[in-house]
């Protein structure tokens, strides 16, 4: 598989996101067009896509970000959206347009990149934590109100990830640093704070929440599309428990700096007053 990424390079490629969009998102509206787009690229924007030039219809990827400010007023570049068609889908393509998107960034100047992702989505907080080495200390409930597509039936929290794109933490997991395996912190006496259930019992734990120490694991469903499918009740559970327990562990200043996963199971790592090294 040959993959070129590029930024579109007229107004026939811009147009073809969107039909990229809907097909990503399940949605036949509410994606962003191509006006949109082209005008995000002529104004200091990043929109990059992923072109195969075996598939007839080309493009099977997109990333798509602009300029934006944290609270204490830092530059930044806001990354809005990342999508990859399904049969592209743990070959490595979001990676290379994460990483593309990383060097446009740099470029202009900045240091610092944010986004967010649905925190029981495992194939992303692996991307994000993991592979790209993004941390998180921020749970926004329902970002962005009801929504369609493979968001439909739950209320869209979000994490945003901060990502330091010159930091060393970055830079050595680009370079393939492996981060921890969950057998080791459990050996050093990490506690899961979120232990599955036996029997194979799939609703969140309902043991007490205790935050005493300076590391602790939390495990979530490894595929939670698959679970919305099964059981939406189930997946709402989830989704408030997780909302609880995320929202406290970052006001007692945790932050998530990894994703786990091991045996078939995932595995946020939280870390108590973590700081950029």
């Amino acid at each position: 598989m040959t993959i070129e990424i590029r930024a579109p390079r007229t107004v026939e490629e811009f147009r073809d996101l969107e039909w990229l969009q809907q097909d990503v998102w399940q949605i036949p509206t509410g994606f962003e067009p191509a006006e949109t787009l082209v005008t995000i690229y002529k104004n200091g924007g990043v929109v990059l896509a992923a072109y195969d030039s075996a598939s007839s219809r080309r493009v099977v990827g997109f990333a798509f970000g602009f300029l934006g400010r944290t609270a204490e007023g830092q530059l930044k570049h806001t990354s809005h959206m990342l999508g990859v068609l399904d049969a592209y889908r743990d070959r490595g393509l979001g990676t290379e347009l994460k990483l593309a998107q990383r060097e446009a960034v740099l470029a202009q100047g900045l240091e610092l990149m944010t986004w967010t992702f649905d925190p029981l989505e495992s194939r992303n907080a692996r991307l994000n934590l993991s592979k790209l080495g993004a941390v998180t200390k921020t749970y926004v409930p329902n970002h962005y109100g009801d929504m369609g597509g493979v968001n439909e039936g739950l209320t869209s929290d979000r994490f945003q990830v901060d990502w330091f794109l010159a930091s060393r933490r970055v830079e050595r997991r680009l370079k393939g640093e492996k981060p921890f395996q969950v057998s080791d912190l459990r050996s050093r006496g990490v506690r899961v704070l979120n232990p599955p259930k036996p029997g194979g019992d799939l609703r969140p734990s309902e043991d007490p929440m205790s935050f005493d120490q300076a590391e602790l694991l939390v495990q979530i469903p490894s595929d939670f599309q698959q679970l919305k499918v099964v059981d939406i009740a189930l997946a709402k559970a989830w989704r408030e428990h997780t909302k609880s327990l995320f929202t406290k562990a970052f006001d007692l200043g945790y932050t998530a700096t990894e994703f786990l996963f091991e045996a078939g199971e995932s595995y946020y790592l939280l870390e108590r007053d973590w700081s950029l090294e």
